[in-house]
């Protein structure tokens, strides 16, 4: 066990809905609302001023719009949270090699593993947690210089109480338990407080009398054991003592690559559900080859109209990141499903990842030469289509992955999005319809600017890039 907290967790607050505001002048201090704005959309983040509307995290858009009807509902620009993340995690590893990202706002560090390592080893607990302290608040104003974001640390002996640390430590501020304490800070806890406890095992837990984390301890292993399995049972007794041993591990690889989406209405038509799957395997495949992977079991997730959720999946003779074989696949996969009731959401993923592999490369080759076979029997019939396809433009740096080419007057418009006008410079877009796009002018370094509406097919105004919370 170690004699200093030196594990942080750093947890950047109500992330999408900070940085739409950092990013937005005008919606400073005003609930913001970050996730699918469909009508069978959920929140991905509320800002802490719509929370206070009751307003959380995956609560279906339309009650969230419900309950907080003023606020600013936006898609979100995944963009821009991956630039601040890059950040954020930049400077956390100046801190220690050792950093486990759980997502693009959440991190374990490790700061004996750093250039503290050596001072942490060499003072008394109670100097070392000065110093832990210390690193941690020069971390949080190193954040909020660079990106204007605040962000909320943990700081424990173990990763479950560092985690536990930062959550009590929201919004905006640093908790740190010292050596010694866990079992005081963690008994008085509802069981839901520990990782690996949700509704149906809190439910069972109830049923016995177990309500609190000194419940648990007091229960004893043998008990959780005999109401909860083997394995569970023994490492929800180790976490109600306060026990964690787990490691900070670096780079955490990924397990599997998966896209899903939800659909506006149930789909029944077996042909769009195909081409459907096979716009998911698209997005799947870009994903897989941006991380370098191929994957060998193709899996296939439906969720029926009666919210039924079916997983088929396939085992290849070998790893591939090919689109054809993947999408093969994953449609022979979904003729294995009923869907005569119809289908609101469809996924297509791919597990047991491995590194590029020759099997990839053979594959590869023979795709295209399938494909130089059809497009030389196609002929003529390619060169017609050529030249239309040649004067279409789609909306968006990524539009390209989600839908085929379109016609400018048809681009989609999204809440929040990132716009440039010739004449006006750089904004975002409020909102769009009937033909009309209504965007604010202004950027994250000068006050709330002005709002025009222009014609949805407006020459002049084209999609950005999002901009710097900080000028360089």
């Amino acid at each position: 066990m170690r004699t200093v907290p030196s594990i942080i967790h750093l947890d950047m607050d109500a992330f999408f809905a900070a940085v739409e505001q950092a990013s937005k002048p005008s919606l400073r201090g005003k609930p913001v609302v970050v996730g699918g704005l469909g009508g069978r959309g959920v929140v991905a983040t509320a800002s802490y001023e719509a929370r206070r509307f009751g307003v959380h995290s995956a609560m279906p858009m339309a009650q969230a719009r419900r309950l907080c009807p003023n606020a600013a509902f936006l898609s979100g620009r995944f963009a821009a949270y991956r630039q601040n993340s890059d950040i954020v995690m930049a400077l956390l590893r100046e801190r220690s090699p050792l950093v486990e990202p759980l997502s693009l706002d959440e991190a374990f560090v490790d700061l004996e593993a750093g250039p503290y390592g050596p001072a942490l080893a060499e003072v008394d607990p109670e100097t070392g947690a000065q110093l832990v302290l210390a690193v941690a608040e020069d971390l949080r104003a190193d954040i909020l210089e660079r990106t204007g974001l605040t962000a909320s640390v943990g700081a424990a002996g173990s990763k479950l109480m560092a985690k536990i640390a930062s959550e009590q430590a929201k919004p905006d501020g640093l908790v740190l338990v010292e050596i010694g304490s866990e079992r005081a800070m963690l008994s008085p806890m509802p069981v839901r407080a520990l990782p690996g406890i949700g509704p149906a095992t809190e439910q069972t837990l109830r049923r016995a009398g177990l309500t609190t984390v000194a419940d648990l301890a007091d229960a004893g292993e043998a008990e959780l054991v005999h109401l909860l399995g083997r394995a569970h049972g023994t490492g929800i007794h180790l976490m109600a003592v306060g026990h964690d041993e787990r490691a900070v591990v670096p780079d955490r690889d990924a397990k599997s690559v998966s896209v899903e989406d939800t659909f506006e209405v149930d789909l029944a038509d077996r042909d769009r559900i195909l081409h459907e799957i096979d716009q998911l395997t698209a997005r799947c495949v870009k994903r897989l080859r941006a991380a370098g992977r191929s994957g060998r079991t193709v899996v296939l997730k439906v969720r029926r109209f009666d919210f039924s959720t079916l997983t088929r999946s396939e085992t290849l003779r070998a790893p591939t990141d090919d689109e054809g074989v993947i999408a093969e696949t994953a449609r022979r996969l979904a003729l294995q499903v009923d869907t005569t009731g119809g289908v609101r959401l469809l996924g297509v993923g791919v597990s047991q990842l491995a590194d590029y592999t020759q099997e990839d490369l053979f594959a590869q080759a023979a795709h295209t030469a399938e494909v130089e076979v059809e497009v030389a029997a196609a002929g003529e019939a390619e060169a017609d289509v050529e030249a239309g396809v040649a004067s279409a433009e789609v909306g968006g740096a990524d539009a390209a992955d989600t839908a085929p080419a379109v016609p400018p007057a048809l681009r989609r418009w999204l809440p929040g999005q990132d716009v440039h006008h010739a004449e006006h410079g750089p904004g975002w877009v409020q909102g769009s319809g009937v033909g009309r796009v209504t965007v604010r002018f202004e950027t994250p370094y000068d006050p709330p600017g002005r709002v025009r509406t222009f014609a949805v097919d407006d020459p002049d105004l084209e999609p950005s890039d999002p901009l710097p919370l900080r000028r360089a």
